[in-house]
């Protein structure tokens, strides 16, 4: 047998250059340093008058368990600043509302667990994960690309690192925007994260500021020309709007920041790898994939992505470079298959419920009575949504 060649020390200054400072770019970061590689994290310093975030995440048991493996998971009983409410929020239950009558309902504690997903706010974790790489040995933050053995850009859909490689991404845009704020409720929302199919649009209401609190995060999912018309209405407009789509289902409402807007598509790079005279290239998260927000699952899929190339990387033959192409491919077979499966799954589900024809309302109205009454079916259903099995 011919034996393997002589692992050489690296003459590179880093062995992994991570493009972009998000979520899912700092995670990535943290997992390779933490498993004794050199990281450049690539990555512009936030404005300091920057907009405040008002966005919230969903996130699943995978996703929670990976970032207290970084330990940037901000647990439950958690305030923001040391003073305000928690920024963590179990969701106990979820409510689903069809367009006529049709509902389905999950409670984490017929299923045996913690909590169904963790509303999380996007600021206090962005806080977090940047502490952590502050204190975090191996990562340094760069403002020019390194050489590294291997660059893995995390820039987000619109990456131009991406494009300026040639790695394909298509895009197939929705007729919908995304408008997100943030509202206080006269009810408390009871831990109980509630979504509407209704008239062609999808509203989310996500409850925050921990099981006791009157605050949700609102995503809603309209036309193009309604988005861009709701986020110029007035506070009190909106709310009253938000407040009839809903049927007032947590009281009356009022709005406790301005409103925003971003279009909404489905979208995926044909090619998540290539090489570069400089080194291996391997996208991530946004940059690598997009998808209708509906299912909750677009942060969860990119770290689901940052976990398996770091496990890949982890894993490798010891004569391997981290930007071997090869080795780069398991990364890719591992991740391209799932990501097209969920981003198929949503776009499905937004087609089915974006119809207007009354005959396909009846049927889908019926499809969620029925599933509503077979617990073995919710339990599966909301165990695949969590994370917990394959």
């Amino acid at each position: 047998m011919r034996p393997a060649p002589a692992s050489r020390p690296s003459t590179r200054r880093f062995d992994v250059a991570v493009r972009g400072g998000g979520i899912v770019g700092h995670t990535l970061a943290l997992l390779l340093a933490q498993a004794r590689m050199r990281v450049a994290l690539v990555a512009p310093p936030k404005p300091v008058n920057a907009e405040a975030d008002v966005r919230a995440y969903a996130l699943n048991a995978a996703s929670r368990e990976l970032l207290r493996k970084v330990r940037a998971w901000p647990e439950v009983d958690e305030p923001d600043a040391g003073s305000g409410p928690p920024v963590v929020t179990p969701v106990h239950g979820m409510a689903v509302f069809g367009d006529d009558g049709g509902e389905v309902h999950f409670d984490a504690q017929r299923t045996g667990q913690e909590a169904l997903t963790w509303i999380v706010d996007v600021p206090a974790l962005e806080h977090r994960l940047a502490q952590a790489v502050q204190f975090q040995g191996g990562i340094e933050r760069v403002t020019e690309a390194p050489g590294a053995a291997l660059t893995v850009i995390c820039e987000g859909r619109r990456s131009a690192t991406r494009d300026e490689l040639g790695l394909e991404f298509e895009v197939r845009p929705y007729p919908h925007k995304a408008v997100a704020a943030r509202l206080r409720c006269a009810q408390p929302h009871g831990g109980v994260a509630r979504q509407w199919f209704k008239a062609g649009e999808i509203m989310a209401l996500l409850p925050l500021d921990g099981a006791a609190g009157h605050t949700v995060a609102l995503v809603w999912s309209v036309e193009t020309a309604k988005a861009d018309r709701l986020v110029t209405e007035s506070p009190e407009t909106l709310a009253q709007l938000i407040q009839n789509h809903c049927g007032a289902a947590m009281g009356d409402m009022h709005m406790q920041s301005t409103a925003h807007a971003w279009p909404l598509e489905l979208s995926r790079a044909q090619r998540w790898i290539t090489r570069t005279a400089q080194g291996g290239v391997a996208l991530a998260g946004d940059a690598a994939h997009a998808m209708h927000p509906l299912a909750g699952q677009g942060l969860n899929v990119g770290l689901a992505d940052v976990a398996e190339l770091s496990k890949v990387l982890g894993e490798r033959e010891f004569w391997r470079d981290p930007g071997d192409l090869k080795l780069l491919r398991r990364y890719e077979r591992a991740r391209q298959a799932e990501v097209s499966a969920m981003g198929w799954a949503t776009d499905g589900l937004f087609g089915l419920f974006a119809q207007t024809d009354g005959r396909v309302q009846v049927l889908r109205n019926w499809g969620m009575r029925g599933v509503d009454r077979l617990d073995p079916l919710k339990n599966w259903l909301s165990r695949q949504a969590m994370g917990t099995i394959a």
